[in-house]
């Protein structure tokens, strides 16, 4: 399976954000997308999951030879802001989601099960979400597309609101999902970019390209990945998003 972008545009009134972004991905590995500040990284991911309409180009899913459009379906968004109803316990909420998409998914384990994956105890199950640190709201919503399966996972900024245990435990799951997913995420962390990532992308003047992959073990990474961003203005100075 691959997801394979096409000459993807998008602009706000005169700022050219997107200049026709190409790239394939593919199922079984783990892509990190690096950009400057105001670089598009978020763009992109709003465009790929359909909250963004493209201003041109487009992104098709391919398996088994056959390319079709990409779907809002195909695709589960993990925000930095995780959006939960803060009025519901993390157990309710997941229970009303089951209840509602019942029709449409084969569940595989039964709703603790599905927490026990996630290492959230039987005491913060029944928490109201308001009360629950970021880290814990963002592990709600990678407990979704756990259960819904989405072929494509965005994942913005996943890791930067987790202590070093839990870090460490959604690390090994999204080693245990990419088998099944295509997964990109955006990061400033240039560490967990090199630990964790197969391939790493870099959104740089409007466009996509790959970081070579030797790279990624080589004394030199955190300088070469500044070096190949230095060009690009940005709204945000010399830093990474």
């Amino acid at each position: 399976m691959e997801l394979i972008l096409d000459s993807i545009v998008k602009n706000f009134g005169d700022k050219k954000v997107l200049h026709g972004v190409d790239y394939r991905f593919e199922k079984g590995k783990i892509y990190g997308l690096l950009g400057r500040n105001g670089a598009g990284k978020t763009t992109l991911f709003n465009c790929l999951s359909g909250e963004t309409k493209t201003d041109g180009g487009q992104a098709q899913l391919s398996e088994q030879g056959e390319a079709r459009e990409l779907r809002e379906e195909d695709v589960g968004y993990v925000y930095s802001l995780p959006i939960l109803p803060e009025f519901l316990t993390g157990y309710e909420f997941i229970k009303f989601f089951l209840d509602i998409n019942r029709d449409k998914l084969q569940l595989e384990q039964d709703i603790d099960t599905y927490f026990e994956t996630m290492r959230i105890s039987k005491e913060d199950r029944h928490r109201l979400i308001k009360n629950y640190s970021h880290g814990m709201k963002n592990k709600i919503q990678m407990l979704l597309f756990m259960i819904t399966k989405p072929p494509v996972i965005l994942l913005d900024e996943p890791l930067t609101s987790f202590d070093v245990i839990v870090a460490l435990e959604m690390k090994n799951l999204l080693r245990e999902m990419k088998k099944d997913h295509i997964l990109i995420f955006s990061t400033h962390i240039l560490q967990l970019a090199s630990d964790l990532c197969d391939e790493l992308v870099i959104l740089n003047n409007g466009r996509l390209s790959a970081v070579q992959t030797e790279l990624l073990t080589s004394p030199g990474f955190e300088q070469s990945i500044i070096e190949l961003l230095q060009d690009d203005a940005g709204e945000g100075g010399s830093a990474l998003d």
